[in-house]
């Protein structure tokens, strides 16, 4: 039995996670899926103040207080980011990190110095409009990468705007993202998301094993299924071997798009 904390991407929340969760969970694994500060059930605690690096010791302290150990933590889109942190925070509790089309931040950089310019500018252009105007609004479907309107319909009603101060505010790093960890990147490339191409290209610049999955970026809404079992999957990375310059090791999911 394996023990998993999924954490979820903007705007999202725990409920994101709720197919793959339930599949994970008839396999006989742990699944724990912690809401963000300010978001979904949480969000009458957004404020100006709500940075990237309150949510990394939001989500430690969680893993903490659940007395939790041995964990793979899966990060989506922005909760890539800050796993990246709460994995060095607790490491002794940590066993291996899957970034599922996510945000792989350095020390020292924010979400709004890495996504492209544009996006970055219309995101805080939306925001200034918005009601309280220290959020960024909703996206839309297609931002998502969901196609299926049923698909659509069941998660618009959950979002919520995300904390402005999540995207401005730089992380904190003493290493490289995911060193000292078996590490890899599920790349949603039907479409894939362009918005995170960046982060891509340096998942593979660690050498982090690529996995592709033929769906959106919302993979755990559009294809919780397919996701579900590159998860388990996943848990056969090997702590101590990995990473090392012999990708060819590992299963067959494992190889670069």
């Amino acid at each position: 039995m394996a023990t998993f904390v999924l954490l979820h991407g903007a705007w999202h929340g725990g409920w994101s996670w709720r197919f793959v969760g339930e599949i994970l969970e008839q396999h006989n694994h742990q699944v724990f899926t912690p809401t963000m500060i300010g978001l979904a059930e949480r969000e009458h605690l957004n404020t100006e103040d709500v940075s990237i690096n309150a949510l990394v010791d939001d989500i430690a302290q969680f893993v903490i207080s659940e007395n939790l150990k041995d964990v793979i933590l899966v990060g989506h889109s922005f909760g890539g980011a800050v796993i990246s942190a709460v994995a060095e925070h607790i490491s002794d509790r940590i066993k291996q990190l899957v970034y599922l089309d996510a945000a792989v931040l350095g020390d020292g950089e924010s979400m709004f110095d890495r996504i492209p310019l544009e996006i970055a500018a219309e995101r805080q252009r939306l925001m200034k409009e918005s009601d309280d105007g220290f959020s960024l609004p909703i996206p839309t479907a297609e931002d998502l990468g969901i196609f299926e309107n049923e698909q659509w319909e069941y998660v618009k009603q959950f979002l919520t705007p995300q904390p402005l101060s999540s995207y401005t505010t730089n992380l904190t790093l003493k290493y490289t993202p995911g060193e000292g960890f078996p590490c890899c990147y599920i790349h949603c490339a039907k479409p894939s998301y362009s918005t995170l191409a960046w982060a891509r290209e340096r998942a593979k610049s660690y050498g982090w094993p690529i996995i592709p999955i033929e769906t959106g970026h919302d993979a755990m809404i559009s294809a919780p299924e397919m996701l579900s079992e590159i998860l388990i999957e996943s848990i056969s990375l090997d702590r101590n071997s990995f990473p090392d310059s012999n990708k060819n090791n590992h299963k067959r999911i494992f190889a670069e798009v």
